[in-house]
């Protein structure tokens, strides 16, 4: 299934006809540069990167989780467990906190990043799937074709954009990364990520991560989709993981020409 939803994307990023008017999405593949030892046991979703240290928040009732993470060996050196009620999502750094969503519960939590230590809770209604935070605002996916950006002081909606691929709204946008001036997300049950103009909503990019995991590393039943993706600030290098995958890989995006 997630490779049949890859190719109906990159089917409609070249569609020509009624959406010629829409920017063609730049395509990319990857090179591996490492590969890194990942806790089976975390349901990913979110990941990301503060002062050299690596954070990971994780779902499921009764198994989610915030964790700081040491990159190399894939150890969780600190750990914090949401209440059995909760199901966790995405989570994003802003000066000295950390914010996680949860799934249905309409909480988002606010953590001490020294010590994970709950400094406050705020409500919002529908869905929280991805977080991320572009120095200003958080950003917010749920499910929708919507990305909702947000004051991290009070964690009120400031405004929206709607996600378009070649003019067609694009939903199921899960984790989010904020790098160089856009927004990355992966698209639930696909090995695709997509890059965002967070001013327009505009789609500009498309990274094809199939053939990530091998499949001698896939436990059926187990091992889920790709949900993962974090920035360290080397240009063209992301972090990528999954939903119970035992590797973490360090890639570098390769632009793919015709």
């Amino acid at each position: 299934m997630s490779a049949i939803r890859f190719i109906c994307i990159v089917a409609v990023a070249s569609m020509g006809g009624a959406f010629a008017q829409a920017p063609e999405p730049i395509l990319y593949g990857y090179r591996i540069l490492e590969t890194y030892p990942h806790a089976r046991d975390a349901f990913t979703q979110g990941l990301f990167f503060d002062d050299g240290k690596l954070y990971e928040s994780t779902g499921q009732y009764g198994e989610s989780s915030l964790r700081q993470v040491d990159l190399t060996s894939g150890d969780v050196m600190r750990r914090t467990d949401l209440p059995q009620s909760f199901f966790g999502e995405g989570s994003a750094f802003v000066d000295g906190d950390i914010f996680m969503l949860s799934w249905r519960e309409g909480s988002a939590l606010r953590y001490g990043a020294e010590d994970f230590t709950l400094k406050n809770s705020y409500s919002y209604k529908g869905e929280g799937w991805g977080l991320t935070y572009d120095g200003e605002s958080l950003v917010m996916s749920d499910g929708t074709p919507q990305l909702r950006f947000i004051d991290p002081d009070t964690f009120t909606e400031e405004r929206r954009v709607e996600v378009t691929l070649r003019g067609k709204p694009l939903k199921q946008l899960n984790e989010l990364e904020w790098i160089d001036g856009a927004v990355y997300a992966n698209v639930w049950k696909t090995n695709a990520l997509v890059r965002i103009d967070p001013d327009t909503g505009v789609i500009n990019g498309i990274v094809d991560l199939r053939g990530l995991l091998e499949a001698e590393d896939i436990v059926p039943g187990e091992t889920d989709v790709l949900n993962g993706v974090a920035y360290a600030g080397e240009k063209d290098v992301l972090y990528v993981t999954g939903k119970y995958w035992p590797k973490l890989f360090k890639i570098e995006l390769v632009e793919l020409t015709n």
